[in-house]
């Protein structure tokens, strides 16, 4: 009996060298995970910075702010005149709604001149929803950076 309770003896120090091996491999590998999810988590830290930096020198050189609400506001109300166009840089669409509003005024009287009015306030009303309904991000990106002059 004494020979078995050595050999239980022995097999028991085996598993305890083996489980003390064990226990060290694995407190190696989960630093080693940790190490790697931590550099993991500063590059993705230092990307969404990098990203949020383009963002803003974006912002800042399409005049400093997002004229959403200004634009949209403006088109909803002064739509048919085309003053959104011309807070949101373009030109040559803000001329052709002013000047199609003042040929539809004008000819009022042989009653096409109020569909032309009609239809540059609807196009202006169109757009001003579209504007406020846009994110603020996809407005700048479609209108301010992207140049979308129509809807």
């Amino acid at each position: 009996m004494s020979e078995e309770n050595k050999d239980l003896g022995d097999k028991a120090k085996d598993a305890k060298e083996s489980a003390k091996e064990f226990a060290s491999e694995a407190k190696e590998s989960a630093k080693e995970f940790v190490d790697d999810t931590k550099e993991a988590a500063k590059d993705f830290g230092q990307e969404a910075k990098k990203t949020a930096n383009e963002f803003k020198e974006g912002l800042a050189s399409a005049g400093g702010d997002n004229k959403k609400i200004l634009a949209g506001v403006l088109a909803i109300v002064f739509g048919q005149l085309g003053v959104h166009k011309f807070i949101l840089g373009y030109q040559k669409e803000g001329i052709i709604m002013l000047v199609a509003t003042v040929i539809g005024y004008a000819t009022m009287c042989l009653i096409i001149g109020s569909f032309i009015v009609m239809a540059m306030a609807i196009i202006g009303l169109i757009e001003g929803i579209i504007y406020l309904t846009k994110s603020d991000e996809e407005f700048y990106n479609t209108y301010q950076v992207g140049k979308k002059p129509w809807f």
